[in-house]
């Protein structure tokens, strides 16, 4: 299995509330420690982010409700997104293809009404950015997994963004010492993931997915 290369462009693009699927793809191209930014310009009319720090608004909650800072910290470590996608371990190494074109199922408009984005409209994400980092995803419940994992060429390829169907981020990112993502539904259905452990890298348009069996003896 070969290894992920090391980031080398790193494009950041605006923020579209209404394309989830961009989003999805953007938050895998992020920024990292030396990556270089790719400036793609401007497209289209640029608004100031209105949503709350989530840091700031969770602590406003909890202080609403009159949590304590133990109590605040032992919820963040015990945090499961809802809809985490939990998938079965693979019994046989697979690979395949993932088309990432998407088609807009309504009409999106501007604040004056006017259609920007008609319904139907259809696009691929990897037209305009790259993840040369590629992914990782595992079940870091099931301990067969995490060590896998840990003999793997990814444990300490930090460029390469590790997920989790199962078990907890926030000690993982203390003991692992790098980023911890959730795989949620969605990213799990964009992806066609059926079974972990999974490497994904980009493959001209499209995106491979590998998953792998691990033989126990």
């Amino acid at each position: 299995m070969r290894l992920f290369k090391q980031w080398s462009i790193c494009g950041k693009m605006g923020k579209f509330s209404f394309l989830s699927f961009i989003i999805f793809l953007l938050f895998f191209a992020s920024a990292i420690a030396g990556a270089t930014m790719l400036n793609l310009g401007v497209v289209g009319a640029v608004y100031p982010v209105v949503e709350p720090d989530i840091l700031k608004e969770l602590q406003q909650r909890s202080i609403q409700h009159g949590l304590t800072k133990e109590q605040i910290l032992q919820k963040v470590r015990a945090y499961q997104p809802v809809d985490l996608q939990n998938l079965p371990r693979a019994e046989k190494d697979a690979s395949f293809l993932a088309d990432m074109t998407y088609s807009l199922k309504r009409d999106y408009r501007d604040k004056d009404g006017k259609i920007i984005y008609p319904r139907g409209y259809t696009f691929n994400p990897l037209d305009y950015i790259s993840l040369p980092g590629g992914m990782v995803i595992i079940n870091a419940a099931d301990p067969a997994q995490m060590k896998w994992f840990k003999s793997s060429p990814y444990f300490d390829n930090h460029a390469a963004r590790l997920l989790i169907s199962d078990g907890y981020a926030f000690p993982l990112i203390k003991t692992l010492k790098r980023p911890v993502f959730y795989l949620t539904k969605q990213i799990a259905r964009r992806i066609k993931l059926r079974h972990v452990p999974a490497v994904i890298v980009q493959q001209g348009k499209k995106l491979l997915v590998h998953e792998v069996e691990i033989k126990e003896k």
